[in-house]
């Protein structure tokens, strides 16, 4: 890939019409777990990041459904968002504070990692340093009670830090910031919105879509 890409981070929310043909026109396209976002959001997929723990990362390594999906099978990375070390650390309190969650922490990289190996595609554990920054971002807005953040939120801080390069623009669709009620939305909003302000991410919306269309993202500021 050459300077001044285009990544494009596509959440599972919806996605407003016009959408497809500004993701495609990306030069990487990051998805999530059973990358939903598919269709309206596009085809193009390059890395699918997964909830590598718990019920979700179970449900897609044992019924054989996602490792067939058409958007997996187009990625050429798999990234697993959650290091299994922290979550093993955070076992004996999750286990007190929400004994529901007794799961939670169950680590399946190995499997994706297998999977990854097996199918020939490359294979990325986020580190555990991404999760360490958007806890502490977050303190700043007001998060409340949560148990971890979102996969998003962890995927967007790992490609700013790490994968973003001078001259790159990263933008955002599909982020409606909401969902399961341990995960601390409100608060990844305003982060998120902070970030759009300081130009480090863009946010693809029913303006930009109707009005400007696929140009917009390799148009300069």
């Amino acid at each position: 890939m050459t300077a001044d890409r285009t990544i494009a981070i596509v959440g599972n929310g919806s996605v407003p019409e016009g959408t497809a043909v500004i993701i495609d026109a990306a030069d990487l396209v990051i998805r999530f777990n059973d990358c939903r976002s598919c269709g309206a959001g596009g085809q193009k997929t390059d890395i699918v990041a997964v909830c590598n723990t718990g019920r979700p990362a179970l449900a897609m390594l044992g019924g054989g459904q996602w490792k067939t999906n058409a958007a997996v099978r187009r990625a050429g990375q798999i990234w697993c968002v959650r290091d299994a070390d922290e979550f093993q650390a955070l076992r004996p309190q999750l286990s007190a504070s929400h004994p529901d969650l007794d799961d939670f922490c169950d680590d399946y990289t190995d499997g994706f990692r297998a999977f990854a190996k097996a199918t020939g595609r490359a294979f990325h554990t986020v580190p555990a340093l991404a999760q360490e920054s958007v806890d502490a971002a977050l303190k700043q807005f007001d998060a409340g009670a949560y148990v971890v953040p979102s996969s998003g939120m962890i995927t967007i801080a790992e490609v700013l830090a790490h994968w973003r390069r001078p001259g790159d623009r990263v933008v955002l669709a599909g982020f409606g910031h909401a969902g399961w009620e341990w995960h601390p939305f409100a608060a990844e909003r305003r982060y998120v919105d902070t970030l759009v302000t300081a130009g480090y991410l863009e946010r693809v919306d029913n303006v930009v879509a109707a009005k400007l269309g696929a140009p917009y993202i390799h148009a300069r500021k």
